[in-house]
């Protein structure tokens, strides 16, 4: 037979409930979609197998299989079908799996009307064309860019996640580009023209958070003189990116987990709580797991934010990629000072090619700006990126003569960083002011340097 075409907006539902799966029809209907019903999975396939649909709504659990299967017959038809899963009441397992198999989204039963309409309409991007897509600030995503494999590795798992609506964490050193990540994500998705709210959870003092991420009633608190919205409010319909949620207290651990998982949220000194559609994206340079071990991070809310990982390579693993993005950074510094800017030696080029960036493109971006304050206006020189390479990085970089001592050699290396560092502070009583000019390297490098090593 052959398939149809997708001139209309056609909607599968597939569910063993005869009542669950006519009232989704009829919800469907009255939102001007055309239906198809299956009551399990043969018929289901049978269905896919002709039909190229724009939505598919499934159960998880049906007497002859999975939702799973059905997502599977979707995926191997090679139909672009966003497919969102039904699961029962609390069974946030199944969900999970699904989402990582490539589900679009989820919903618990008793399904929710109001949460139905809104993911049909986040799916199917209805009312999408009255909402003007937000653009990404200038620069924003453009610096990822190069075609080394980790890079490539990453843009391709970012834009096969921006098709779906699962959590992601996001991993990687500090300035290696996770919220740039996040931003890509939510700008390729369906809920591009929603907002993007970006959160620094280490920023907020603890005794605000509740009423920053949820909102708070007029007169709820002295100060309290209106209603206002919180983070989840702000990012309805949208993203919400939690930067640095490895820093979030325990006490609002508890509460981020119950508003992720209910997806209903309460204001400070409000009776009632209140629906709100999210993408939570988190982030974060520690290692989440291991403070989980340690009992610094709630596991359950662990696994709620940690469905998809994406792991964003530091610029040392990237190759010649740090002098594609060295020119892109020099060209935002042209666009920013209305000016042509000095271009790079070839012996600059080398020295950045060569230099380990623990900073990673938070640091190129500083070096940059030094750079071309102390060149001469032509070209970059490698004395005008004053790099600092430590004499045991150098010695392990250039020797013939096999250093037994030097490999792993990012292991050496960090070692004898933090022994100078170390150093450093003790000669300068702990001023790391005072300590960053006797390593001969910038304040925010040192701060970057002790960040990656895990110094405090």
């Amino acid at each position: 037979m052959q398939k149809r075409t997708r001139n209309d907006r056609r909607v599968l539902v597939v569910d063993d409930e005869r009542d669950l799966a006519d009232l989704l029809e009829l919800t469907l209907i009255k939102m001007g979609l055309i239906v198809d019903k299956a009551y399990g999975v043969a018929e289901a396939k049978a269905l896919i197998a002709q039909t190229a649909y724009d939505l598919c709504l499934t159960d998880m659990r049906m007497p002859d299989g999975e939702g799973l299967d059905v997502l599977k017959a979707i995926q191997v038809a090679g139909h672009d079908t966003p497919v969102a899963v039904i699961t029962a009441y609390g069974s946030t397992e199944s969900a999970v799996a699904a989402l990582k198999q490539g589900a679009f989204d989820y919903l618990a039963k008793p399904v929710a009307l109001e949460q139905l309409r809104t993911l049909v309409k986040s799916a199917l991007k209805i009312d999408a064309a009255a909402a003007p897509v937000q653009k990404p600030a200038a620069g924003e995503t453009a610096l990822l860019a190069g075609d080394s494999a980790p890079l490539r590795q990453a843009l391709q798992l970012i834009d096969k996640l921006a098709r779906n609506q699962a959590p992601v964490y996001i991993t990687g050193e500090s300035g290696s580009g996770k919220e740039r990540a996040a931003r890509m994500i939510h700008y390729g998705s369906s809920r591009a023209s929603q907002p993007f709210v970006a959160v620094n959870c280490g920023a907020i003092p603890e005794n605000l958070m509740e009423s920053e991420f949820f909102g708070y009633r007029k007169g709820a608190f002295t100060g309290a003189t209106e209603d206002r919205g919180g983070f989840f409010q702000a990012a309805h319909g949208g993203t919400l990116f939690l930067d640095e949620v490895a820093d979030l207290p325990l006490t609002m651990q508890v509460k981020l987990l119950r508003a992720i998982q209910e997806r209903k949220v309460r204001k400070v000194g409000a009776t009632q709580e209140e629906d709100v559609d999210v993408r939570i994206i988190s982030a974060t340079h520690q290692n989440l797991g291991k403070l989980v071990d340690a009992g610094k991070f709630r596991q359950d809310l662990f696994y709620r934010l940690n469905v998809i990982e994406l792991r964003m390579p530091a610029l040392r693993e990237m190759g010649d990629d740090v002098l594609t993005i060295a020119r892109l950074l020099l060209q935002r510094l042209a666009e920013r000072n209305g000016s042509v800017l000095p271009e790079l030696s070839a012996a600059a080029e080398v020295a950045l090619r060569q230099y380990s960036f623990p900073g990673n493109v938070r640091e190129l971006e500083n070096v940059l700006e030094r750079a071309v304050a102390l060149s001469d206006g032509q070209q970059i020189q490698p004395d005008d990126l004053q790099l600092t390479v430590s004499d045991a990085e150098s010695l392990c970089a250039t020797s013939s003569v096999a250093l037994t001592g030097c490999f792993p050699l990012q292991d050496y290396l960090d070692r004898t960083e933090k022994v100078a560092i170390l150093q450093a502070l003790e000669q300068t009583g702990g001023n790391r002011t005072q300590a960053a000019k006797v390593l001969g390297v910038t304040f925010r490098s040192l701060r970057y340097r002790m960040e990656r090593l895990g110094m405090s």
